[in-house]
């Protein structure tokens, strides 16, 4: 093959790699993105791939990747989580997550998490029409087992709180995933 030829091929399939590439920025550039932890959130992507790039959210990945569920919130879904930033697991007693965080609590760490998340795709909307209908309050079954209850505010602002009456606030809702939603809490939900 001449050089010409190897240069024209060349030419060609380095066009066409900019071409993709321009064609996938494209299409991240028309969706409409939510800002989570500096990152732009992107509705094409699965919470997994979204959440790695929050730096709000770098205890909640290191925490969902010990307790082996990465592959779980890859999936299918939908999957509605409530997730706590940075300094939402820093309110937590000194060495809480650390202990969490060790092997041998795997267990009680997957807990945890799974009582972050609901099955199903509950936006802001259907959560906020669903607890007036239900008299200001819903109560919603966590992955983990246990309810957490949603309630507004008089202020307009909405609030999870857990099996102990601890409240978390919604800060940011409607992140959209490709498989669910999530709403960032400052606050980290514990079950009984």
């Amino acid at each position: 093959m001449s050089s010409f030829n190897r240069a024209s091929l060349l030419g060609a399939a380095i066009f066409a790699l900019s071409l993709s590439s321009g064609l996938v920025a494209n299409s991240f550039a028309k969706e409409k993105t939510v800002e989570v932890g500096g990152a732009a959130m992107y509705p094409s992507k699965n919470i997994i791939q979204n959440a790695i790039n929050s730096k709000d959210h770098t205890t909640l990945v290191a925490a969902v990747k010990a307790a082996g569920l990465v592959d779980t919130l890859e999936g299918k879904g939908p999957f509605t989580v409530f997730a706590p930033t940075n300094a939402a697991f820093d309110k937590l007693p000194e060495g809480t997550v650390a202990n969490l965080l060790k092997p041998e609590n795997k267990k009680q760490l997957t807990n945890v998490l799974t009582y972050h998340v609901v099955a199903g795709d509950f936006s802001a909307a259907k959560l906020a029409k669903e607890a007036k209908a239900n008299g200001g309050k819903l109560n919603l079954k966590t992955v983990e087992g246990e309810p957490i209850t949603i309630q507004g505010d008089s202020m307009g602002g909405w609030w999870v709180v857990d099996g102990k009456g601890d409240k978390a606030k919604i800060t940011i809702a409607d992140v959209d995933q490709s498989n669910g939603v999530i709403h960032v809490i400052d606050g980290v939900l514990l079950p009984n």
